[in-house]
């Protein structure tokens, strides 16, 4: 009786087994026979990036039309010159592209950026301090009259802000731009180029390179933040706001400066609000400094240090 049992169970699970083998294979073919007609036809479709190399454009670039190339593909991760190339060129037979009131020593960081994912100098990772740093702003010697432009600064003073003993010089810090015959913050530079060709992560690439940036002279750091506000739209909340919090964590710099004062009374010089107009400016801007130190000692006073 046992072993009839042994074998009837055994019957049993061979026929089931054989059954759920059926079933596999019968499976494992549909599969094989649905990726294999996948295959064929993502094959039989045209693959036009592996007929042919991504074509060249051209692109002049300022006032005295420096010529730039670059693939189709790289520029059209940027959506302004995607809409230029899916609708029409400035010169459609040449493949080349005008942009007249751009800076070529900018533009060359923009095109570094969308080859490469950065521009010179680079956002390097500094493991033994665990900090981000700038390449080559390695600890050197630092003249503290020494400043990046070459402008009316020395002539009105001021000092620098941010600047410490221990802190090098910035490496490329400015560019000059011929369109305002000025030097500005290079990264200031680049975060309002980005934003005319809607590159929105290298706008924060810049922005945080800027931060990175210290003992930067007064006159760079005033013309900078005139011309982000120029090169901005007012929906602009972040390189706008950099620049204000930077004047206020630095405002005694700011305040002894007479580099602040000059100008903020140029803003006047056009006459739209009236000669005075820009002194209203400073001294608004000294009223504010002295009443926000008062308000500090004042809660300092009242509450004790704590270490």
């Amino acid at each position: 009786m046992d072993s009839q049992h042994r074998v009837d169970k055994a019957a049993r699970l061979m026929r089931k087994g054989s059954v759920r083998d059926a079933q596999k294979v019968s499976k494992l073919q549909r599969s094989l026979n649905d990726e294999t007609s996948r295959m064929q036809s993502v094959q039989s479709r045209p693959n036009d990036k592996s007929l042919a190399p991504s074509p060249i454009v051209t692109l002049v670039v300022g006032a005295e039309a420096r010529l730039f190339a670059a693939h189709e593909d790289v520029l059209c991760q940027s959506p302004f010159f995607e809409r230029v190339i899916r609708s029409n060129f400035t010169d459609a037979q040449n493949r080349r592209i005008s942009l007249p009131d751009e800076e070529p020593e900018v533009f060359s960081g923009i095109l570094e950026y969308l080859y490469k994912g950065d521009y010179y100098p680079r956002l390097l990772h500094n493991k033994q301090r665990n900090s981000w740093e700038l390449e080559d702003s390695l600890p050197r010697r630092v003249t503290p009259q020494t400043s990046p432009t070459i402008n009316d600064s020395p002539k009105f003073g001021g000092g620098r802000a941010g600047q410490t003993p221990q802190t090098p010089a910035a490496v490329e810090a400015t560019v000059f731009l011929s369109g305002i015959s000025q030097h500005i913050l290079r990264d200031t530079a680049i975060y309002c180029a980005a934003d005319r060709f809607g590159l929105e992560e290298l706008k924060r690439l810049a922005l945080r390179k800027q931060g990175l940036q210290a003992g930067i002279d007064v006159g760079t750091i005033l013309r900078s933040a005139q011309y982000c506000y120029a090169n901005t739209p007012d929906s602009d909340s972040r390189l706008r706001a950099h620049y204000l919090a930077l004047i206020i964590r630095c405002r005694k710099t700011f305040k002894r400066s007479g580099t602040m004062q000059a100008e903020m009374e140029k803003c006047g010089s056009d006459n739209v609000y009236g000669e005075a107009s820009g002194k209203l400016f400073f001294d608004l801007f000294v009223a504010m400094c002295n009443h926000l130190d008062d308000v500090i000692d004042a809660s300092n006073a009242r509450t004790p240090k704590t270490i």
